[in-house]
């Protein structure tokens, strides 16, 4: 009691974002039942009959696994590249000595986050369709044939993962950046006496520095594997890209909203969320046990 007494102010300046939290991440887990219940639109949840195992039926659909393995293929797409890019990106700045240069670079870098996907995918549209697009106009001046990006299941996937680096690697980097200046200076000044040069002082010294932030933010990305991020997909999608572009998230939309039903779409989101609950378990304790750190 001393110690809630202590810090009371402390806890009353929390205690709006717990009650949000609360609000609408605890009490909306009733809806899980939905997976085990025959529900639909006009009845309520505790009226609804139980079914059993009934709503895990997708789990036979080929279907549903060719959109896993979208999921996956994406997702790992976008792991592979977009995770190492902010550290990268954040080395490069840190070693830009013009203040007002550097400002510019992060202030570049950062804007593309505050565009919404909507407003991307206009952008990639204009770009790259072929009635009048940028990209299309060049091709053919070049003298080559023009290409239907947004209709190509070659293309989609290189689409999704180069927007996204785009769009969200400036922003990724602000913590990387705040935890390289967390790094004992003297440490620089150590190395340069010893005459380490800067691949090396970045080797020895900046990327030990930041491994901690690397490893919170790798358990935290892990349970993106399974999420590709609908708000990013769905825009992009048509028919023509739908064998590669249909993905967990579209799925589910499709099956709750589109075509009622939300016990199976409920089913999918709760193997979801089980499968991302383990993948933050297993990764924080391997990071853990290989360099110490991790969320608890």
């Amino acid at each position: 009691m001393g110690s809630l007494y202590k810090y009371r102010w402390q806890y009353l300046m929390i205690l709006p974002a717990v009650i949000l939290l609360f609000l609408f991440n605890y009490i909306p887990m009733a809806g899980i039942q939905i997976a085990f219940r025959d529900f639909q639109i006009g009845s309520s949840i505790w009226s609804s009959s139980w079914v059993g195992l009934e709503n895990f039926i997708f789990l036979s659909e080929p279907q549903f696994w060719v959109v896993v393995t979208n999921t996956l293929f994406i997702s790992v797409l976008k792991f592979i590249f977009g995770f190492p890019a902010p550290i990268l990106l954040a080395l490069m700045i840190n070693e830009v000595r013009h203040s007002g240069f550097k400002r510019f670079v992060q202030s570049v870098s950062y804007l593309p986050h505050f565009f919404s996907w909507i407003v991307v995918a206009y952008i990639l549209q204009s770009f790259l369709t072929m009635d009048g697009g940028l990209v299309n106009d060049l091709i053919l001046k070049a003298g080559g044939d023009s290409i239907f990006f947004l209709g190509s299941t070659e293309w989609f996937r290189p689409i999704i993962v180069s927007s996204g680096l785009w769009k969200e690697v400036g922003w990724n980097t602000i913590l990387y950046l705040a935890a390289i200046t967390t790094i004992d200076p003297q440490l620089y000044e150590a190395a340069k006496v010893e005459g380490a040069g800067k691949m090396a002082q970045i080797r020895h010294i900046t990327l030990p520095g930041i491994a901690p932030t690397i490893s919170i933010i790798l358990i935290l990305s892990i349970p993106s594997l399974i999420t590709v991020g609908m708000d990013q997909i769905y825009p992009m999608m048509n028919p023509a890209n739908m064998a590669v572009s249909d993905v967990l998230d579209t799925y589910v939309l499709r099956s709750g909203l589109q075509q009622g039903y939300f016990g199976m779409a409920t089913a999918v989101g709760l193997i979801s969320s089980v499968i991302a609950l383990i993948l933050v378990l297993a990764t924080n304790q391997m990071s853990r046990k290989i360099n110490g750190e991790g969320l608890w």
